[in-house]
């Protein structure tokens, strides 16, 4: 039986091994076949982390996207566009920059991310579902690094992009900030002030030559939006990568010499400089070396066994103990890089902490995040308080070191707001300018609520009692942060000591409300024309200079304490600029008395001084202004008696100039006369600004230009030597011709316009005449008015004249034919 079943098997081990040979054959020839084909081994990368759906890419996906990503070419079915021309140029900027600081486009797409995400978790307080469930209701930003492909990916789960919202935002649509950017880019060279023009997004073509932009909205399907920067992009339905659920990727394909952003710890370092404070928690997908115990190579045991044969015949004694235990596998210890999500802001928002433990460093780097503002220069001064009560909040507000460009261009019609309303620590707004009144929009800040409710729309919470509460807390705080800010400047004091002292605290405190009023006095300006409630204390925060200040700014109470005695009244003076009210004739008998005067050189200065009657019990006096009191003077009866006939024939002779009276001044000293306005009507100044108007109504100005006053100096010579003549003839005509000269005269000195300048210039022209000795009757000198016949010399001139050789070569020519 035996010998039967040996042969048996041996025959069916044959039979299988031609069986096997055959296959391998077949399998040899089909991949011969396909031999031209791109084959990919099979390669799944690990998911990423617990978070599902994250940013990996399996083998199928990377294979759909070889062509697209190796070449730098967009992809042959989608859309293509123009870029808009303000962003083209904006890009061709940025492509070819030699700026070292391209350290900013992380900061910029982070800075987008958030606020995406702040869109989609305020629209979540009304509507739920909105959120989604999963991953896609976790609200973070994920930043992910491939090195060897030099593929940088920034992704969010916010709002997300429809395609109508990518061509607009991303390409095509005007946006003034653009052209502001640009133009601000190419004469200061600052791009760290690209953010606060809302065109950050840009700045990838720092260091990317291609980028891709996948996004999802809830309202539409996935989409990707892609471009080299050269001029045109292109959008097509992603039907090859992952689904993201919502939200936006940006892909960065790396420059060859921008590899430094290809590394990690770059990264790491990037965030925590800028993106500190954002409001989400962000993501990196870091590496890290763990020990793991592996199995021992049983090659390396036997090479170890032949160099330890002397620690063997030892163990040989020990070898009948080990018998009865159970023999333990040998493993080693080895390093292995795994990778996790590592997050990288772990600070507590700065409002929600007390202000005693932030450092004066986590302050400036809030203000960096909120302002956008990256130029280095720290905030001016900042406030950091909590308001109990009624309405509970929280609010941090700074004071930046510049004013934007456009603070004051569209003042009453612009509804921005640096200001940014939380509640209960969910982004509601940025567009609530009933927060604080528009003289205060250049202050940056932040206010979290716990009282407001969070479920109501944006149109119900402007008009909530408790904003009203808020918005008196926050005017009476930024206040006293001003003006705290003046009290700590040592230039402020009016205590020498104080003035004097240095220290390097001192130091850097010194000057710094001079260059707050440089750069936002106006708005203080504004809000004492806008804010009667506030008047009071916002008028200790003016300054000016004056005829005494010597170029440095004063304020109300330093004036109050260098007043003269028995003074009662602010004086002050309004002009075009300083130098030119310094010799204005208004001044000379305020200055040799020893009276200090305000110079006012703003346009706005004319509304301010309509609004701000008195100031600590004073009034205010225009010393342009009919009603100047300096003192009576016991010759004033006498003076105005002597000069009666006078004063009397000149009103009459201006009675076609708008001229009201005729007086006798108090005010001048070297000067003849000057023209003054009626108390309550338009100064000089102000007539000028009106008529400068755009839309000025002639009708109005009519109206509103103050009566005119002609006031002389009874003790100047030529108003003596006037007097003398007009008493001995007051119809001479040239008496007349020179009263109405030096009228002409003291309107231009006193800041008015002629109305008829041709008329001034001949009168000018006839008094050079007389001192000159020529007769007044003089003719110019008639021009010799001979025709000079120029049309038949110009054809004498055209007509060109051949030399001799010219004529000779002709001749042989000619021969030759």
């Amino acid at each position: 039986m035996r010998k039967r079943t040996i042969p048996s098997a041996l025959l069916l081990l044959c039979i299988l091994f031609l069986f096997v040979a055959d296959q391998g054959q077949k399998f040899q020839a089909n991949a011969e076949d396909n031999s031209d084909e791109l084959v990919d081994p099979p390669k799944v990368e690990d998911k990423i982390g617990a978070v599902p759906q994250g940013l990996s890419t399996d083998s199928d996906v990377a294979k759909r996207e070889a062509e697209s990503i190796s070449k730098r070419s967009l992809r042959s079915n989608a859309e293509k566009f123009e870029f808009q021309a303000e962003v083209s140029r904006l890009m061709d900027i940025l492509i070819n920059s030699l700026y070292s600081n391209k350290d900013i486009f992380l900061r910029e797409l982070i800075s987008n991310a958030s606020d995406a995400l702040d869109k989609i978790r305020f629209l979540s307080l009304t509507d739920k579902d909105t959120l989604g469930e999963g991953d896609n209701a976790k609200l973070e930003i994920q930043i992910k690094l491939d090195k060897e492909k030099k593929i940088l990916s920034i992704r969010d789960r916010g709002i997300g992009m429809t395609k109508e919202d990518l061509i607009k935002n991303l390409g095509t649509i005007a946006k003034s900030g653009t052209s502001a950017f640009v133009e601000k880019l190419q004469t200061s060279g600052d791009l760290n002030l690209i953010g606060q023009f809302g065109v950050g997004f840009y700045s990838v073509y720092l260091v990317a030559d291609y980028v891709e932009v996948i996004s999802k909205h809830n309202d539409d399907k996935q989409y990707v939006w892609e471009s080299k920067a050269d001029g045109a992009f292109a959008i097509s339905e992603d039907t090859w990568n992952e689904p993201i659920g919502r939200g936006t990727e940006i892909r960065l394909h790396l420059k060859e010499e921008a590899g430094e952003y290809a590394e990690e710890f770059k990264l790491k370092e990037l965030v925590k400089r800028y993106s500190e404070f954002i409001n989400f928690p962000i993501h990196i997908w870091a590496s890290k070396e763990v020990d793991v115990e592996v199995p021992a190579d049983e090659d390396q045991d036997e090479d170890s066994t032949e160099s330890s044969s002397k620690e063997e015949n030892e163990d040989e004694e020990d070898a009948d103990k080990g018998e009865d235990e159970e023999e333990k596998p040998k493993t080693k210890t080895v390093k292995e890089t795994t990778y996790e999500w590592e997050l990288l802001n772990d600070v507590k928002a700065i409002w929600l902490r007390s202000p005693k433990e932030v450092t004066e460093e986590e302050y400036t780097k809030f203000y960096n995040s909120l302002a956008k503002d990256f130029s280095g220069e720290k905030p001016l001064s900042w406030s950091h308080f909590t308001a109990e009560g009624d309405v509970e909040f929280k609010a941090v507000l700074y004071v930046p070191p510049k004013a934007p460009q456009d603070l004051y261009e569209s003042y009453y019609n612009s509804n921005k707001s640096n200001l940014k309303l939380y509640v209960r620590r969910v982004f509601i707004s940025d567009e609530f300018d009933e927060l604080l009144p528009k003289y205060l929009s250049f202050l940056i800040g932040l206010v979290d609520s716990d009282t407001l409710p969070l479920n109501v729309s944006r149109e119900m919470l402007q008009q909530h009692s408790s904003l009203r509460t808020i918005k008196k807390k926050l005017i009476r705080k930024a206040l006293d942060m001003i003006r705290k800010l003046a009290e700590e400047d040592p230039d402020e004091s009016t205590d020498k000591e104080k003035k004097e002292e240095s220290s390097p605290e001192v130091d850097e405190k010194r000057g710094q409300y001079t260059k707050f009023w440089n750069e936002f006095g106006k708005s203080i300006k504004l809000g004492i024309i806008e804010d009667a409630t506030n008047r009071n204390r916002l008028s200790k925060l003016l300054r000016f200079e004056t005829t005494k200040s010597e170029g440095k700014l004063v304020s109300l109470d330093q004036y109050i304490s260098r007043m003269k005695a028995g003074q009662k009244d602010f004086f002050y003076i309004t002009g075009a600029s300083k130098e030119q009210l310094e010799n204005s004739p208004f001044l000379e008998r305020l200055k040799k008395k020893n009276y200090e005067v305000i110079f006012f050189t703003d346009p706005v200065d004319e509304y301010l001084m309509q609004y701000l009657m008195d100031y600590e019990d004073k009034k205010f006096q225009n010393v342009s202004k009919e009603g100047l009191k300096l003192g009576k003077d016991s010759n004033d009866k006498e003076l105005k008696e002597s000069f009666k006939d006078l004063t009397k024939w000149w009103k009459d002779s201006l009675s076609n100039d708008n001229v009201d009276d005729v007086k006798i001044s108090n005010r001048l000293d070297n000067t003849p006369c000057v023209v003054v306005t009626s108390k309550f009507g338009w100064s000089a100044n102000m007539e000028r600004i009106m008529q400068a108007q755009t839309l000025s109504d002639a009708k109005k100005q009519a109206y509103m230009r103050g009566k005119r006053v002609l006031e002389i100096n009874p003790r100047h010579p030529i108003i003596k030597e006037l007097r003398e003549r007009v008493v001995k003839n007051p119809e001479d005509e040239s008496v007349k011709q020179t009263a109405q000269l030096i009228y002409q005269t003291a309107l231009l000195e006193s800041g008015f316009l002629l109305k008829d300048p041709k008329e001034f210039a001949s009168r000018i022209y006839d008094s050079v005449k007389t001192s000159l000795d020529i007769s007044r009757d003089a003719t110019v000198e008639e021009e010799d008015e001979t025709e000079v016949e120029v049309e038949s010399e110009t054809k004498e001139e055209s007509t060109p004249v051949p030399e001799a050789n010219e004529v000779s070569h002709d001749a042989d020519v000619k021969d030759e034919l």
